[in-house]
């Protein structure tokens, strides 16, 4: 955590959030989110650093609840046992009966399996329990790299069913005051971050907030592409003004 703290610093950011994975009952061959005993250490681990770097840096302890239908009561009683600086929201993993898939994982096995679902069904199931996970929380901060589901499937395209979830999810978020993150690791597979163009011009027209991320899995894509972002969004802001006349 401290290579992270650092790598913030060097870029000139004033805050890091850190949001650390949290499953419950996802069967998969590797495990990317902490245990109970991970989340001890993090938050004594991140104390000592608030500790040393009290004057130059502000660091938040939050946290990336992966949704999961078959486990909800066991996720929110690890939330409750902490007190998080920030609490995000997103949806990972596919159950098919047999097996949890990873909808935003590049590995072939996923992909392949995903694919013979059909990406329509999938990305439909992904919005629909996106939709139900909110209701599932009361304490859910920001919505997370919303329309990353399948992203290394080539191709892909949401159709018009999909855009009316999306529309409901955004009314959802509105509603309960969630910010919608933008998330920069986008820009290094699709040249604009998570969630794309459509959906951020319509959170902005809607009065959605919204949080930075750099989704940073290695010290050095702390605050990646953020440099990008005032020009995007004043871009997208710009493009919902109507003509002046004269």
């Amino acid at each position: 955590m401290e290579d992270y703290v650092r790598a913030a610093m060097a870029k000139g950011l004033q805050t890091i959030v850190f949001l650390e994975h949290l499953e419950a009952g996802i069967s998969y061959g590797e495990r990317t989110w902490l245990t109970e005993g991970d989340f001890r250490v993090y938050f004594e681990e991140g104390q000592r650093l608030r500790s040393i770097y009290a004057d130059r840096i502000a660091i938040r302890l939050g946290v990336e609840v992966g949704y999961n239908p078959l486990a909800v009561n066991i996720l929110r009683d690890r939330l409750a046992r902490h007190s998080w600086d920030r609490v995000g929201l997103s949806y990972h993993f596919f159950f098919d009966g047999r097996r949890h898939l990873n909808m935003v994982s590049r590995k072939r096995h996923n992909l392949d399996a995903l694919a013979a679902i059909g990406s329509d069904t999938v990305i439909g199931h992904y919005f629909s329990e996106l939709i139900k996970a909110l209701d599932c929380f009361d304490n859910i901060t920001v919505l997370c790299h919303l329309d990353a589901v399948m992203r290394h499937s080539p191709g892909l395209r949401f159709n018009d069913s999909h855009w009316e979830q999306v529309e409901r999810l955004l009314d959802i978020v509105r509603r309960k005051n969630i910010s919608l993150e933008v998330n920069t690791s986008g820009y290094a597979l699709r040249n604009e971050p998570y969630p794309g163009r459509r959906i951020l011009r319509r959170a902005v027209e809607l009065g959605i907030p919204l949080t930075a991320g750099s989704d940073a899995h290695h010290p050095e894509q702390v605050g990646r592409c953020f440099d990008l972002l005032p020009a995007y969004l004043s871009g997208l802001r710009r493009a919902d003004r109507p003509p002046s006349a004269g």
